[in-house]
Protein backbone atom coordinates (compact mmCIF):
# COMPACT_ATOMS: atom_id res chain seq x y z
CA UNK A 1 0.00 0.00 0.00
CA UNK A 2 1.43 3.45 -0.96
CA UNK A 3 1.55 6.04 1.67
CA UNK A 4 2.70 9.82 1.24
CA UNK A 5 6.34 10.72 2.50
CA UNK A 6 6.75 13.70 3.83
CA UNK A 7 8.55 15.73 1.14
CA UNK A 8 4.76 14.92 -1.06
CA UNK A 9 2.56 16.06 1.67
CA UNK A 10 3.76 19.54 0.58
CA UNK A 11 2.88 18.91 -2.95
CA UNK A 12 -0.66 17.84 -2.47
CA UNK A 13 -1.72 21.04 -1.73
CA UNK A 14 -1.90 21.30 -5.58
CA UNK A 15 -4.65 18.76 -6.17
CA UNK A 16 -6.91 20.97 -3.19
CA UNK A 17 -6.11 24.06 -5.23
CA UNK A 18 -7.16 22.10 -8.71
CA UNK A 19 -10.60 21.13 -6.74
CA UNK A 20 -10.85 24.63 -5.92
CA UNK A 21 -10.88 25.79 -9.47
CA UNK A 22 -12.92 23.21 -10.59
CA UNK A 23 -15.89 24.52 -8.03
CA UNK A 24 -15.08 28.00 -7.60
CA UNK A 25 -18.06 27.49 -4.69
CA UNK A 26 -15.12 26.26 -2.68
CA UNK A 27 -13.71 28.25 0.04
CA UNK A 28 -11.07 26.33 1.00
CA UNK A 29 -10.06 22.58 1.96
CA UNK A 30 -8.19 20.27 4.14
CA UNK A 31 -7.00 16.94 3.66
CA UNK A 32 -5.67 15.04 6.70
CA UNK A 33 -5.05 11.58 8.59
CA UNK A 34 -7.85 10.32 10.57
CA UNK A 35 -6.93 10.92 14.00
CA UNK A 36 -6.60 14.75 12.50
CA UNK A 37 -3.15 15.25 11.42
CA UNK A 38 -2.59 18.17 8.78
CA UNK A 39 -1.29 17.07 5.16
CA UNK A 40 -2.23 19.83 2.90
CA UNK A 41 -4.65 22.88 2.93
CA UNK A 42 -5.59 25.31 0.40
CA UNK A 43 -7.46 28.44 0.91
CA UNK A 44 -6.91 28.67 4.44
CA UNK A 45 -3.90 30.05 6.91
CA UNK A 46 -2.30 27.62 8.86
CA UNK A 47 -4.19 27.76 11.87
CA UNK A 48 -7.46 27.47 10.63
CA UNK A 49 -6.44 24.80 8.40
CA UNK A 50 -5.48 22.60 11.61
CA UNK A 51 -8.58 23.76 13.27
CA UNK A 52 -10.81 22.46 10.03
CA UNK A 53 -8.39 19.33 10.24
CA UNK A 54 -9.25 18.74 14.18
CA UNK A 55 -13.18 19.42 13.87
CA UNK A 56 -12.99 16.92 10.80
CA UNK A 57 -11.43 13.88 12.15
CA UNK A 58 -13.65 14.55 15.32
CA UNK A 59 -16.78 14.74 12.89
CA UNK A 60 -15.88 11.62 10.83
CA UNK A 61 -14.84 9.75 13.49
CA UNK A 62 -18.57 10.18 15.90
CA UNK A 63 -19.80 8.85 11.75
CA UNK A 64 -17.76 5.79 12.41
CA UNK A 65 -18.87 5.13 15.59
CA UNK A 66 -22.46 6.02 14.42
CA UNK A 67 -22.04 3.66 11.56
CA UNK A 68 -20.32 0.82 13.61
CA UNK A 69 -23.38 1.26 16.38
CA UNK A 70 -26.19 1.65 14.00
CA UNK A 71 -25.29 0.08 10.90
CA UNK A 72 -22.84 -2.63 11.53
CA UNK A 73 -20.19 -1.21 9.63
CA UNK A 74 -17.79 1.71 10.25
CA UNK A 75 -16.98 2.60 7.09
CA UNK A 76 -18.11 6.57 6.09
CA UNK A 77 -18.89 7.50 2.59
CA UNK A 78 -19.25 11.40 3.66
CA UNK A 79 -20.31 13.93 6.78
CA UNK A 80 -22.23 16.77 5.64
CA UNK A 81 -22.91 19.90 7.86
CA UNK A 82 -25.03 22.71 6.72
CA UNK A 83 -24.18 26.18 8.86
CA UNK A 84 -25.75 29.39 8.09
CA UNK A 85 -23.19 30.63 5.57
CA UNK A 86 -21.21 27.50 4.74
CA UNK A 87 -21.22 23.90 3.96
CA UNK A 88 -18.62 21.34 5.63
CA UNK A 89 -18.46 18.32 3.37
CA UNK A 90 -15.98 15.71 5.24
CA UNK A 91 -15.14 12.11 3.18
CA UNK A 92 -13.01 9.40 3.31
CA UNK A 93 -9.68 9.62 0.83
CA UNK A 94 -8.13 6.23 1.03
CA UNK A 95 -6.29 4.31 3.89
CA UNK A 96 -6.37 6.50 6.97
CA UNK A 97 -7.36 9.97 5.09
CA UNK A 98 -9.88 12.51 5.07
CA UNK A 99 -10.79 15.05 2.85
CA UNK A 100 -12.49 18.15 4.19
CA UNK A 101 -14.02 21.38 2.18
CA UNK A 102 -15.76 23.82 3.26
CA UNK A 103 -17.93 25.53 0.35
CA UNK A 104 -20.35 28.70 0.47
CA UNK A 105 -23.74 28.20 1.44
CA UNK A 106 -24.93 28.59 -2.18
CA UNK A 107 -23.21 25.39 -3.15
CA UNK A 108 -24.67 22.59 -4.61
CA UNK A 109 -23.94 19.60 -2.51
CA UNK A 110 -24.31 17.12 -5.39
CA UNK A 111 -21.44 18.78 -7.36
CA UNK A 112 -19.27 19.15 -4.30
CA UNK A 113 -19.58 15.28 -3.72
CA UNK A 114 -19.56 14.86 -6.92
CA UNK A 115 -15.83 16.36 -7.84
CA UNK A 116 -14.69 15.31 -3.91
CA UNK A 117 -15.19 11.73 -5.33
CA UNK A 118 -13.25 11.66 -8.57
CA UNK A 119 -10.74 13.59 -6.98
CA UNK A 120 -10.06 11.13 -4.77
CA UNK A 121 -10.77 8.31 -7.42
CA UNK A 122 -8.39 9.97 -9.40
CA UNK A 123 -5.56 10.05 -6.90
CA UNK A 124 -6.77 7.73 -4.20
CA UNK A 125 -3.18 5.62 -3.80
CA UNK A 126 -1.57 9.15 -3.22
CA UNK A 127 -3.62 9.79 -0.50
CA UNK A 128 -2.82 7.38 1.71
CA UNK A 129 -1.61 7.94 5.38
CA UNK A 130 0.87 5.46 6.82
CA UNK A 131 -0.16 4.67 10.66
CA UNK A 132 1.88 5.82 13.18
CA UNK A 133 4.08 3.29 15.30
CA UNK A 134 2.48 2.96 18.55
CA UNK A 135 4.83 4.45 21.35
CA UNK A 136 6.53 2.19 23.43
CA UNK A 137 6.87 2.47 27.16
CA UNK A 138 10.14 3.73 26.88
CA UNK A 139 9.51 6.26 24.11
CA UNK A 140 7.13 7.79 26.89
CA UNK A 141 9.08 7.27 30.08
CA UNK A 142 11.69 9.99 27.88
CA UNK A 143 9.30 12.04 27.54
CA UNK A 144 7.97 12.88 31.51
Amino acid sequence: MSAVSPNQTQDLAWLLRGLGEEVPVIRGSVLLSSDGMLKAAHGFDRASAEQLAALASGLFSLGRSAGTKFDNNNEVRQVVVELKFSQLFISWAGYNSVLAVLARAEADPAVVGFEMARLIKAVRPFLHTAARPAATTSDHDRSI
